[in-house]
């Protein structure tokens, strides 16, 4: 439950111009699709990913750290890190599990000839959408537990595109054909309140001090 004294106190600190750029961003953020990243070994890959995903309205990325602990590389982020929830973790099951509990599809990218394409993939579904590593791809375990599959049609000698790449074009395709669509994919105001709380921590200095101060005085 947001408190909503603490959330209007906070803002207090925001320009009125601040707030209503948070409004806007917010009325156009999903959860109805979301990223998730197996191990991806190239900082700047992950770094690029959270952007292309802060950029689209994406609102969760996912990442998986079996191997590859992950830092974000913030030159390349761009900021993004401040307004992308990152959820780690350190196996891919936890991760699959974690989805589907929460009601996600597992779709897997792949540039196999029979993946279904991304102008035919059906957006009213809530989908995780998986990205592998840069040599390999995704591993059997995502493969086997895939409930789809999703490829970028292709037409040159090259077989495959850059992980960030991938994901921009991607990310770009079904969140523009899904804000043009009759689908319920916005936030809900549960969700919109708890990232305006969020949002306005991110944006003021000192915001210890302040947020003790006014728990303080409503002891007082």
């Amino acid at each position: 439950m947001i408190d909503l004294k603490l959330l209007n106190h906070l803002e207090s600190f925001l320009t009125d111009s601040r707030k209503a750029k948070f409004l806007d961003v917010l009325s156009r953020r999903t959860n109805h699709f979301t990223v998730a990243m197996e191990d991806v070994y190239q900082l700047h890959n992950t770094s690029a990913v959270m952007r292309s995903c802060e950029v689209f309205g994406i609102q969760q990325l996912h990442v998986i750290e079996e191997k590859y602990g992950k830092s974000i590389d913030k030159e390349i982020a761009m900021g993004a890190e401040k307004w992308v929830d990152i959820n780690r973790f350190a196996n891919m099951q936890d991760c699959i599990d974690d989805l589907k509990a929460k009601g996600y599809k597992i779709i897997a990218t792949t540039p196999h000839n029979d993946d279904c394409t991304l102008e035919a993939f059906d957006i009213t579904q809530k989908s995780a959408i998986f990205f592998g590593t840069e040599r390999n791809g995704l591993s059997p375990e995502v493969i086997a537990q895939a409930d789809g599959f999703l490829k970028i049609p292709m037409v040159g000698f090259t077989e495959s595109l850059n992980i960030s790449v991938s994901a921009a074009i991607i990310l770009q395709n079904l969140t523009s054909r899904l804000r043009n669509s009759d689908i319920d994919w916005k936030l809900s105001e549960a969700e919109i309140l708890e990232k305006r709380l969020d949002w306005a921590r991110k944006s003021i200095k000192d915001i210890k001090r302040i947020e003790s101060r006014f728990l303080e005085t409503r002891l007082e």
